[in-house]
């Protein structure tokens, strides 16, 4: 009892030695950085499979190698975190992604590039939630809010401008100088981080008691191994369509049972790696099953429109990143705002907000998404989509921190950034799935009206066929390449409402979760609980 008042009370009396928003823009940069080359490498796949003489499908592997790795190391970095020291895990986690980012831009073939990218996931997968436990010690409560908006916008800012970046550079230089780019900011973040970054004293006090605990052998293999597993089969499971696959099922079931197993374990264990009993309190399980829908419909539409620009209306890579780049810059605006209003009214009141104007931002995309839209519709309809995820992110993030020990940062930072990520891997494989899946269901249904006998068919295929035979083409060779372009027009109009449909859907699963926002006890409320001994 005596350790744990002393710990408060040191805590209480502690504040940073420089300015908070310093601190807080140190711990952003890596984080920028690391978002920012995640984005970019999904771009250069292309350039990297030619360099090497791969497949698009074994190129793929340097995505899914840094995912997994990264995946892994989320769940378990609190614990990593509080046993070395959250700083010295801060940097060893900026010096491994920079020291691998170099080597990524040095590889000779693709299995050492990917080897790489399981080292730069690993570096990767510190950094996010060691920055919100920063901002969340270094900060007081109330101020929370507009910290997590500048953590917050490193976040959607990053993806948002990283196709771009990435086809701009592996256009005019090289795909490597996307990993070379990562040196010379990872200097910049060891340096002030190692000169303006501090850890307080209770942290120093818990690490020393963490270093005589015994380690949770099992609870982390469990983890790497459960982790892995599921990861593997959202990335690989439309590739490989699902079920149809043995190994895909394989692992389905695999990451189901280990990580029912991690769970029982880690429910039980005095010391776990992931302390899962704090899904006990209301507010942070009703954040962290609003994390997994934040991340699901960031990540799902992110995929979602740069695919219909480039597939059904051939946009250039960089031209559909740059639709997107515009949503980005808008919740540069809309972070600080939800940020400042978060600390001045119930931030239930805003997450309910933000399920509402994202629902109808979705909703909004599903109407007038079309073939026939303009490059400026296609960017106001990002915009008008994402317009509301800052008052989803931001108060999510508030009312986790709310009534928590502070001894629990590294873990609730750590367990937010884990559920997102996979949200976003869930978001992902769900959104594609479903597309293939609807695009296969409207195609049949409109191949059915495909015949002579429907007039307007008729009328479409000799018109087409007129046009081409008055250009000098064969009457037979006009009524094939008829034939040919209406299907082609068919196949495209099949895919584009299914993607209308899976937005749809996306709208009304995000409607459903407005009344979420109210199951939520207000932060006051749970601040004047007496914190739990510990």
């Amino acid at each position: 009892m005596a350790t744990a008042t002393a710990a408060v009370m040191d805590h209480s009396a502690w504040r940073p030695r420089y300015n908070p928003w310093l601190v807080a823009f140190t711990v952003t940069l890596a984080t920028f950085m690391e978002v920012l080359d995640t984005s970019i490498a999904n771009i250069a796949l292309p350039h990297i499979a030619g360099s090497f003489g791969a497949s698009t499908d074994e190129s793929t592997w340097v995505l899914t190698s840094y995912l997994v790795s990264n995946g892994i190391v989320l769940p378990i970095s609190a614990w990593l975190a509080t046993r070395i020291g959250r700083k010295r895990y801060y940097m060893s986690c900026v010096a491994m992604f920079a020291g691998s980012s170099f080597l990524c831009g040095l590889a000779p073939s693709l299995g050492m590039l990917v080897l790489f990218r399981v080292f730069q996931g690993v570096g990767g997968g510190g950094l996010q939630p060691s920055e919100q436990s920063i901002l969340a010690d270094t900060f007081a409560p109330e101020k929370r809010g507009m910290a997590f908006s500048m953590y917050a916008m490193a976040v959607v800012l990053a993806p948002a401008i990283g196709p771009t970046i990435g086809g701009w550079i592996t256009d005019n230089y090289s795909w490597r100088w996307i990993f070379y780019i990562n040196v010379p900011i990872s200097l910049v973040s060891l340096y002030m981080t190692h000169r303006f970054v501090e850890d307080p004293p209770y942290l120093r006090a818990i690490q020393a008691q963490k270093k005589e605990a015994a380690i949770d052998y099992v609870g982390l293999g469990l983890v790497a191994l459960g982790v892995g597993c599921l990861q593997m089969t959202l990335d690989k499971g439309q590739e490989e369509d699902w079920f149809a696959s043995h190994w895909i099922t394989a692992g389905c079931i695999a990451a189901g049972i280990v990580l029912a197993i991690w769970i029982w374990w880690e429910w039980r264990h005095p010391h776990p790696i992931v302390e899962l009993r704090l899904l006990k309190r209301r507010n942070f399980a009703t954040a962290m099953f609003s994390m997994v829908i934040l991340g699901s419909v960031l990540y799902g539409t992110t995929v979602l429109l740069p695919e219909f620009l480039e597939n059904l209306m051939g946009y250039p890579a960089v031209m559909a990143g740059e639709a997107l780049a515009g949503a980005g810059f808008l919740m540069m605006v809309t972070m600080p705002m939800a940020g400042a209003l978060s600390g001045r009214m119930d931030p239930r009141i805003l997450l309910g907000c933000g399920f509402a104007a994202t629902s109808l931002g979705l909703y909004n995309m599903a109407t007038h998404l079309s073939l026939g839209m303009d490059f400026r519709t296609a960017a106001l309809l990002r915009a008008y989509q994402v317009a509301g995820l800052a008052f989803i992110f931001i108060p999510s993030n508030v009312l986790c921190y709310a009534g928590m020990p502070r001894e629990k940062n590294n873990q609730i930072s750590s367990m937010m950034n884990f559920v997102r990520n996979v949200g976003g891997s869930i978001g992902i494989a769900v959104v594609s799935t479903l597309v293939t899946r609807d695009t296969q269901r409207r195609q049949s249904y409109l191949a059915a009206n495909m015949q002579n006998g429907n007039p307007r068919f008729r009328e479409m295929v000799e018109g087409i066929t007129a046009t081409l035979h008055s250009q000098g083409i064969s009457a037979a060779e006009a009524s094939r390449q008829a034939y040919a372009r209406v299907t082609m027009l068919m196949q495209q109009q099949a895919a584009a409402l299914a993607f209308k449909d899976v937005v749809a859907i996306l709208a009304l699963v995000v409607a459903c979760l407005i009344p979420l926002a109210f199951v939520m006890q207000k932060p006051s409320a749970v601040r004047g609980e007496a914190p739990p001994p510990h």
